[in-house]
């Protein structure tokens, strides 16, 4: 199981909660019902519907068509500053041990040359968000908890919100979404926001993962595990479908872009760099390096690096990618704020293992030493 929350930190998510083990899916015709808390079954020979009413003890019961499934009793509720009470959704790939028919994922995504999917949602009131929930891990994980977590919500009804804070907003399949990204304990995630109800959808998967793969630890070594479709009720919800889903993942050489070629080589003092620890504790710390540009050109797609003390090594940072590879330590610009107008300071904060009293050193964006 896995922590996630719509304004809690503590609550546990829908979409990671699985059927046990004992429960395998069966196979599925035209209608099924299923009111069974976490009761599943196959379709098309394909996907796997799942019920997974885990957040309440009140009978939701979900009909099952050829390809896709309606919510046709949802009896609770819950308060919005909490968790959902179920994720009722269908699914290619593996979930908790279940995996879907056929399926070649995990697959690593360097691995991947497509992953097309499209979907029809039929809306009904209620509180509410219809959501893609897509997972990776940096191993081929079938069980458990994924550590990266990526959500399209595609409609959201009432004051429900995705976890963390919004970073900013990105255009992906031809539309904008605006980004929220956080943690919750146990893996990252990040959501992208429709500003309004999207009824259908088709869009390749790798295009977000991209995105995620610019904001986060994620890479092309990373795994591709699920990619899920489905709803997470507060209340009400009844009638709310799945009209039709298809999800298709093909081999191929997935090559990332980068980040971009990055300002290039500059005269030395066109930025400069100051390191400051904010809170430390015995055998780690967090700290921050404000960046600025001290340079008369902008620097686009920047990338800063300086080296870490011995012994010192970064697990998290934030308000930019944060990565660290031997004592090197490389800050990628987001996505949401790749320029670095003249005159202009952004501040770069993580999270470290280490002696707090260590101070790093070298301080550069591309061929530019940084002054401190």
């Amino acid at each position: 199981m896995k922590l996630r929350h719509a304004l809690s930190v503590i609550a546990l998510t829908a979409a990671a909660v699985a059927a046990p083990a004992a429960v395998a899916a069966t196979a599925a015709h035209a209608d099924t019902l299923i009111c069974e808390q976490f009761g599943s079954t196959t379709v098309g020979g394909k996907y796997i519907v799942m019920n997974n009413r885990w957040g309440t003890s009140a009978q939701q019961c979900i009909n099952v068509t050829s390809n896709g499934f309606q919510i046709q009793t949802q009896q609770g509720s819950t308060a919005t500053n909490g968790a959902p009470l179920s994720y009722p959704a269908i699914y290619l790939g593996c979930h908790y041990g279940a995996c879907s028919p056929g399926t070649n994922l995990p697959r690593q995504l360097s691995q991947i040359g497509n992953a097309s999917s499209a979907i029809s949602y039929n809306y009904v009131g209620g509180t509410y968000d219809a959501s893609y929930d897509i997972w990776m891990d940096p191993t081929a994980k079938t069980t458990g908890v994924n550590q990266m977590e990526l959500m399209i919500w595609l409609n959201r009804q009432g004051s429900i919100q995705p976890i963390g804070s919004p970073v900013g907003t990105t255009n992906i399949a031809g539309r904008s979404w605006e980004v929220w990204q956080g943690s919750n304990g146990q893996n990252d995630v990040v959501s992208y926001v429709a500003p309004s109800a999207v009824g259908s959808l088709s869009f390749n998967v790798l295009d977000f993962v991209r995105d995620v793969d610019a904001r986060t630890r994620v890479d092309n070594s990373w795994y591709l595990t699920s990619i899920q479709a489905g709803f997470e009720p507060w209340n009400g919800g009844a009638g709310l479908a799945v009209n039709s889903f298809s999800a298709d993942v093909t081999a191929g050489s997935n090559s990332d872009p980068g980040p971009g070629p990055g300002p290039g080589p500059g005269p030395s003092g066109s930025c400069s760099a100051t390191y400051h620890v904010d809170n430390a504790w015995q055998g780690g710390f967090t700290g921050s390096v404000t960046l600025k540009n001290t340079g008369s050109s902008p620097l686009n797609d920047w990338t800063l690096t300086w080296t870490a003390p011995s012994g010192t090594q970064i697990t998290s940072g934030w308000n930019a990618t944060v990565t660290q590879s031997g004592q090197q330590v490389t800050a990628k610009a987001p996505t949401w704020a790749p320029t670095l107008a003249p005159g202009a300071s952004t501040s770069i904060g993580f999270q470290a293992n280490g002696n707090s009293s260590a101070t790093p050193s070298t301080f550069a964006v591309g061929q530019s030493a940084c002054t401190g």
